[in-house]
């Protein structure tokens, strides 16, 4: 009975062979990294949103905060012979310190994984604020809160934003959109809590906390934090050229290097943080919804025009309000999208090497957006106003 049976299950199989055409696979021979083609959409995901939620919220919600910093040191002579110049080029550093350092990050990120990158940039941003509580100097200034703190927002948050894309894939948008609001959340937190920490303790103290606190935090993110590399198994070359003579890449670089009184200021820091928080989450239900490249293009005119119709013609501090919030929560579709786009374009294995090459092309423009969105320098100067609005509109 059991020899019949055999031959019998034999036969099928026989026949299986015969119906499937010749160049199909069976299912027994699709290989295994077929899993990372099709991500859990959730699970052990969903704490990774929080993870990466919250690495986005003590990184860039932390330099996001800076605008607080920089109009106390304007309007306060501490530093002797410092210029608005150099407090500007000082945030600048935090956002191109960060993408500078993008090569050396994705090879560690190969050689020891996600984690030793990330604890190596918590230290490094700690002891940024930390040492510039000290700084006496200008130049003091410029290797702990500018060049060492962008250092660490590199090493920290580099390894993260490629996580969300290996455990998602159609809510792929959607939980970056998640994840990328935490800068706004932080951004909106820190700009109110460093400027009452200032006024009502000290500009010292204020900088020791903020390190202390996103130290804290982001270790208790990196805990919890994990990748699927070890299916994906990504290239992670560091400055693949390769990708460069693709023309879908040059494009997505291109858009990458073009998108980017003192309570007044705060108050605007804050409101255009909570403009991004609101936004980006929506931004990556619309991704989901009606595709990743097509929403980042129609956003990104949407920033422009927004540049157009309400800032440049803005004259009162009601206008200005107006404008951060609607454009904070529609300035983020960079950050949002960058991920999800990044892997439609070449997908999950060649992410991170991607990644890399994004992070490189706004080296320079995040360096200069500081002193270029300055309202001293941009004053009588309307010239400087349409290039940034112009920038957008280059890209679509």
């Amino acid at each position: 009975m059991s020899n019949e049976k055999d031959g019998h299950n034999a036969h099928e199989a026989s026949h299986d062979n015969e119906q499937r055409p010749f160049n199909e696979p069976a299912v027994n021979d699709i290989p295994a990294y077929t899993n990372a083609e099709y991500p859990p959409d959730g699970g052990y995901g969903w704490i990774c949103v929080a993870a990466c939620f919250n690495i986005n919220c003590f990184t860039w919600g932390v330099v996001a905060s800076y605008g607080v910093f920089l109009g106390y040191y304007l309007e306060n002579d501490i530093y002797p012979s410092a210029t608005d110049i150099d407090f500007a080029l000082i945030g600048g550093l935090n956002f191109s310190m960060a993408m500078l350092v993008s090569p050396i990050v994705t090879v560690i990120t190969r050689r020891c994984g996600i984690h030793v990158p990330m604890l190596m940039g918590i230290t490094f941003q700690t002891a940024g604020f930390i040492a510039a509580s000290f700084a006496t100097l200008i130049w003091h200034l410029y290797l702990t809160q500018g060049i060492l703190v962008g250092f660490g927002v590199g090493f920290t948050y580099i390894p993260s934003i490629a996580i969300l894309s290996q455990w998602f894939g159609k809510r792929r948008s959607l939980a970056n959109g998640i994840s990328a609001a935490g800068s706004g959340t932080g951004g909106l937190i820190f700009s109110l809590a460093v400027r009452a920490a200032i006024s009502n303790i000290s500009l010292a103290w204020s900088l020791r906390i903020t390190g202390l606190v996103s130290g804290f935090m982001n270790v208790m993110a990196t805990i919890v934090i994990r990748s699927r590399n070890h299916i994906v198994q990504p290239t992670q070359h560091p400055f693949d050229t390769v990708l460069l003579r693709r023309y879908d890449v040059i494009l997505v670089l291109a858009w990458a290097f073009m998108s980017l009184d003192d309570s007044q200021a705060a108050t605007a820091t804050a409101l255009l943080n909570l403009g991004t928080a609101l936004g980006r989450p929506f931004i990556g239900v619309v991704s989901d919804q009606f595709g990743r490249i097509e929403t980042a293009g129609f956003m990104t005119l949407l920033c422009a025009i927004s540049v157009f119709a309400i800032w440049l013609p803005a004259t009162s501090y009601g206008v200005t309000i107006f404008f951060v919030i609607i454009n904070g929560a529609i300035l983020g579709v960079f950050w949002a999208t960058i991920g999800p786009i990044c892997t439609e374009v070449v997908g999950l294995k060649e992410l991170p090497s991607m990644l890399s090459l994004s992070w490189l092309i706004t080296v320079l423009p995040t360096l200069c957006y500081e002193r270029m969105t300055d309202p001293v320098f941009l004053a009588g100067s309307l010239g400087t106003m349409l290039i940034v609005a112009l920038d957008e509109d280059v890209v679509i």
